[in-house]
């Protein structure tokens, strides 16, 4: 499994969002300049953000995007599903995946099973917010 730039920069938009609250809205252009991402491609990340419930947006003067809904609730794989589609590592067990004829005598299904469980507890366990509470030397960044 690989996650995609459009899944990584829209993790790092939805940080950056709610190191900022869900008080002010915040402009495509400053997210942009801070997280060093073209505007016209974070347009597109947000246009589906927004239309996934994620983000909230605002025309007109003071207008922008914030949060939908406080940090704690928005997991990051929630987050990645949306952007990434399915994160199943073979496509049988991808959500809506046609039954694999091959199943009850598949000797590696376990394996991919126990994998794709692994992936989903992993990235279900953290949120936003534990996100931005990470401290430390050397973590203003995200990949």
């Amino acid at each position: 499994m690989m996650i995609s730039t459009r899944g990584r920069y829209a993790l790092r938009l939805m940080v950056d969002l709610a190191e900022r609250g869900q008080a002010r809205f915040v402009t495509l252009r400053e997210l942009a300049e801070r997280q060093e991402i073209s505007e016209k491609y974070l347009e597109s990340i947000v246009k589906e953000l927004v239309r996934a419930g994620f983000l909230e947006g605002l025309r007109g003067k003071g207008g922008g995007y914030r949060l939908a809904r406080p940090a704690e609730q928005v997991s990051v794989l929630e987050l990645l599903r949306v952007m990434e589609g399915s994160l199943a590592p073979v496509a049988c067990l991808a959500e809506g995946a046609k039954p694999c004829e091959r199943a009850s005598r598949c000797r590696t299904l376990p394996l991919w099973q126990g994998l794709d469980a692994v992936i989903a507890e992993y990235l279900g366990g953290f949120t936003l917010l534990d996100l931005v509470k990470s401290e430390g030397d050397g973590c203003d960044y995200v990949i």
